[in-house]
């Protein structure tokens, strides 16, 4: 090969990469205009955006940082809403602004740990069960079958009450409960991945398992698993919620949603606030995940849109 032959490939393949870039920044600005169109799907990302800036910035921002350890001031107990404390006081005389601004960070972190594990065990579970078939893939099927058999809540309620209660035996409760899900919605894409044209003419050409899953088969499940990682964000962190409220998750003095709840409901109805501003939190960071998948969702995934 010349050299002119190898500046001509080499404007070839710079005109290609310019081309596919041009073609990617179409694609992301038409999926941007599609998203700014949807109301909900705006709500659930400024939502999102407002829940990750708080639990960035939440310890460095709130009024009264003593109070996340469970400092006792005893004159400002059960204190009303109120320009000094936006939220009230609990029992201790803790600002509940203060704590529920910090229990952001740690929802946050409970919902990446779960969604994260979850992720990582069940693709990997998912792409060898509908690539090797099989046995292999009744195994693995089977054993996702026998954890969905079970509500997932009721299995980590178990599983915590054998570890003992606290937040990282919560987590470890509720990323152990919540890979089936993965393998199933992995499995199922892959297997129709598989039967495409392209996956059979990579088989033809001699490509090895690898290549095919990493080049292949991962790419093509990943709207539908960015949709389920966003909305399992929300669920993630009531899950861990619900076992702070029932006393198996965090325990007192740290900040965490639903053991607040736990303590406040023994002073509802006259002390309303207590239990209203962490159950706001919850169902605010909830709703907003959700909107925010959804919106994925009829973006990266439009066959599954019912609006």
């Amino acid at each position: 090969m010349t050299a002119g032959d190898w500046i001509e490939a080499a404007r070839g393949g710079v005109a290609r990469w310019q081309e596919e870039h041009h073609s990617a920044i179409r694609q992301l600005r038409l999926y941007a205009a599609l998203f700014r169109g949807s109301f909900s799907s705006m709500l659930g990302l400024g939502l999102v955006a407002a829940f990750l800036l708080l639990a960035a910035l939440g310890p460095y921002i709130v009024p009264y940082p003593a109070d996340v350890s469970g400092a006792l001031d005893l004159a400002q107990r059960l204190q009303p809403p109120s320009w000094r404390h936006l939220f009230g006081t609990d029992e201790m005389g803790n600002d509940i602004f203060t704590r529920v601004i910090v229990a952001t960070r740690t929802s946050l972190e409970i919902g990446l740990i779960i969604t994260g594990a979850a992720t990582v065990i069940g693709v990997p579970l998912g792409i060898i069960a509908a690539y090797r078939g099989g046995a292999v893939r009744e195994a693995i099927m089977r054993l996702t079958d026998l954890f969905l058999s079970v509500p997932s809540l009721v299995l980590a309620l178990a599983i915590v009450a054998a570890l003992g209660a606290g937040i990282t035996n919560g987590i470890i409760a509720l990323s152990i409960v919540w890979w089936p899900g993965y393998v199933r919605l992995i499995e199922a894409k892959a297997l129709a991945v598989t039967e495409e044209l392209f996956v059979e003419a990579a088989r033809a050409v001699g490509a090895s398992r690898l290549r095919i899953i990493f080049r292949h088969l991962l790419p093509n499940c990943l709207s539908p698993l960015i949709v389920k990682a966003s909305m399992d964000m929300g669920n993630a962190i009531l899950a861990a919620a619900s076992l702070g409220f029932i006393g198996l998750g965090a325990k007192p003095p740290a900040p965490e949603w639903g053991a607040m709840i736990s303590v406040a409901r023994t002073y509802m109805p006259t002390w309303w606030w207590y239990a209203f501003f962490p159950g706001l939190f919850i169902y605010l960071t909830v709703l907003g995940f959700n909107l925010f998948g959804d919106g994925l969702r009829d973006i990266l995934d439009p066959k599954s849109n019912h609006g």
